[in-house]
């Protein structure tokens, strides 16, 4: 439903909605008459927004949108973007890419429109960060929480606490011969202590100085 390239150098706002290979881009003159409506593939977008002229362009707070908004700064552009519960009242037609789009564009250019500022790149390597580690640390919470109810299920308590998970994750070697019959009832706690090893490996290589790592010293069969 793309519409013909009529001038580009009069193009002054450009909605994009933003997908992972097949965007779609909505640009009006000073008018607001309607320029360009089209999709164009991701490997074509820079080339695109490269042969307009400096514009403002509107892009939802969505996945990836931080990285699109600095390329297009670097190319010129005023890239700006918006919360996407703000673009909504401003979609006239069912929710499609070009529709999204062209919402994006008229949105843009309210005076009351709230926008979210675009990250550095340094900025998002630090929140990367930590977005890592709170996952490692709730998979090690999810780990440790599965161990102490399986093993509980055949017998093998421990004290509540991360300090106590060492003794947890030593139950299934020092008590074998006792109650892990069958062989699987040895094997799959065991996995989950293979996979602590693993969030402990990989929360070592973004947090060495880490206290849980310094305290708990576990070994895998």
């Amino acid at each position: 439903m793309g519409k013909s390239i009529i001038n580009l150098s009069s193009v002054t706002t450009v909605g994009l909605d933003l997908a992972k290979h097949v965007f779609q881009v909505h640009g009006v003159d000073a008018s607001g008459r309607v320029v360009v409506a089209k999709a164009i593939r991701r490997n074509k977008l820079l080339e695109f927004f490269a042969s307009l002229p400096p514009c403002l362009v509107g892009l939802e707070a969505s996945g990836s949108a931080h990285h699109w908004a600095r390329e297009l700064i670097k190319l010129g552009h005023d890239a700006r973007m918006m919360p996407a519960a703000y673009v909504k009242p401003y979609v006239r037609r069912q929710k499609n890419d070009a529709a999204d789009a062209a919402g994006i564009c008229e949105a843009v250019t309210r005076p009351s429109m709230r926008f979210v500022g675009v990250r550095t790149l340094e900025n998002q390597a630090a929140l990367m960060h930590h977005k890592v580690r709170e996952l490692l640390v709730a998979q090690r919470t999810q780990l440790i929480n599965a161990l102490r109810g399986h093993l509980a299920e055949i017998g093998v308590i421990a004290a509540q606490g991360l300090k106590n998970a060492r003794e947890l994750a030593g139950s299934s070697k020092r008590k074998a011969t006792r109650r892990f019959r069958p062989a699987c009832a040895r094997r799959s706690p065991r996995s989950c202590v293979n996979c602590m090893l693993w969030t402990r490996r990989s929360r070592a290589a973004i947090e060495p100085s880490s206290r849980w790592l310094e305290t708990t010293k576990w070994r895998a069969d």
